[in-house]
């Protein structure tokens, strides 16, 4: 079946600033934009414009993850499984086959594009579980860091029903979180959200802004997916909770074209959801109120100092630990006065942190044998009260 497609569509709208002015992207994609819904077979030019769109923004200094379905609906056409739903042995057996196909999809698509690309497979437990949730958090930052573009899924292989998320949108906001992400965008099958399903209703008008997800909003929502799809409407609106919960915008529009990215950035026809805040200012948020604190960490007037100008807490900082908290729990900063200056997520467990404070970050691979974080609580996971 050909692939010919749509191109970006021409300039029928003012571009926001929350998509001119996004240094870190994550972009959805879907099985229905994927696969072939006749044949099962990949849409490789399609995918292939969506890679000169992602080649273009890094050119810009952006950095773009991408939350790729796809596994399952190319794993079924290559077992020769029936259409609609699967087992959820056959769908696990599906997605062993079909991310074979897509991995190696997005990385020869990758590397003609001078892009070099990774995937990550997650489970729900993966950002649910708070030492899982590092893990995975500091394997993307790293990546990113190291110009790839990171492709993740989730890890139907292994998920049960009790541990899956069930659909992408979800997911990519819990990444688009996970990473602080200034802009998560939707790739659908329609551009954007509309008072009622346009396909069945005449009357249905296009809405293109939502500054807070209401239940009249909720209501504009519909169930219906595809037989590759899981997500409809209704799924990618509480994929926006989660993303405005985490200070991160998001934009739902039409996959169905070529270069959809561009299309963005040419003022095509989309729904805006604005974020109250930015990402990191809501992680501080959540960080400074709603995290039960498991220890307490003393330091000195020179790190006290260094933490008003905006600085990192080192080890070198840090006179005393106490309480018992592990790897990324909440934990009470105090000065060296004894009062609280702010809280953040250690780096490290209690025993490491002992062993460390008061000491060099050039010396924790020698006191602990393993090469960790140079900070015992990174600034972007701190949140000071006024010092």
């Amino acid at each position: 079946m050909s692939e010919t497609m749509p191109t970006a569509a021409s300039s029928i709208s003012a571009v926001r600033p929350e998509w001119t002015q996004a240094r870190r992207i994550v972009v959805k994609i879907g099985s229905a934009l994927l696969a072939d819904r006749a044949s099962g077979a990949l849409k490789t030019q399609w995918l292939g414009s969506v890679l000169d769109d992602v080649a273009a923004l890094s050119r810009a200094g952006k950095q773009i993850v991408l939350v790729s379905s796809g596994a399952i609906a190319l794993g079924r056409h290559a077992l020769g499984l029936p259409k609609g739903p699967l087992p959820l042995e056959q769908s696990q057996a599906a997605a062993s086959v079909g991310q074979i196909s897509l991995a190696h999809a997005y990385q020869e698509l990758a590397k003609a594009r001078g892009l070099t690309a990774a995937q990550i497979l997650l489970t729900l437990g993966d950002t649910e579980e708070r030492r899982r949730y590092l893990n995975a958090r500091q394997t993307i930052e790293t990546l990113l860091s190291l110009n790839a573009i990171p492709v993740v899924n989730e890890n139907d292989t292994v998920a049960t029903a009790e541990i899956r998320y069930g659909d992408n949108d979800r997911l990519s906001a819990r990444v688009a979180g996970m990473v602080c992400a200034d802009c998560l965008v939707l790739l659908s099958d329609i551009d954007g959200l509309y008072t009622a399903p346009p396909q069945s209703d005449p009357t249905a008008r296009h809405i293109p802004l939502v500054t807070a997800i209401t239940p009249e909003i909720e209501a504009m929502a519909g169930d219906a997916g595809t037989e590759l799809s899981k997500g409809g409407m209704k799924t990618k609106v509480e994929a926006g909770k989660i993303a405005l919960a985490a200070g991160t915008n998001m934009v739902i529009t039409t996959g169905k074209v070529m270069n959809p990215l561009q299309a963005i950035s040419n003022g095509s026809t989309v729904t805006w959801f604005l974020a109250g805040t930015d990402p990191v200012t809501a992680k501080k948020r959540w960080i400074a109120g709603q995290l039960e604190p498991k220890g307490q960490v003393h330091i000195d007037a020179g790190a006290e100092r260094a933490l008003a100008a905006g600085k990192s807490l080192l080890p070198a900082g840090v006179t005393r630990v106490d309480g018992a908290f592990d790897r990324g729990d909440a934990v009470i900063i105090r000065g060296a006065d004894g009062r609280e200056i702010g809280r953040g997520l250690a780096a490290y467990g209690k025993a490491d942190a002992e062993r460390i404070a008061g000491k060099r970050s050039g010396e924790i691979s020698d006191i602990l044998g393993f090469s960790g974080r140079a900070e015992l609580i990174h600034r972007d996971d701190m949140a000071l009260s006024r010092i």
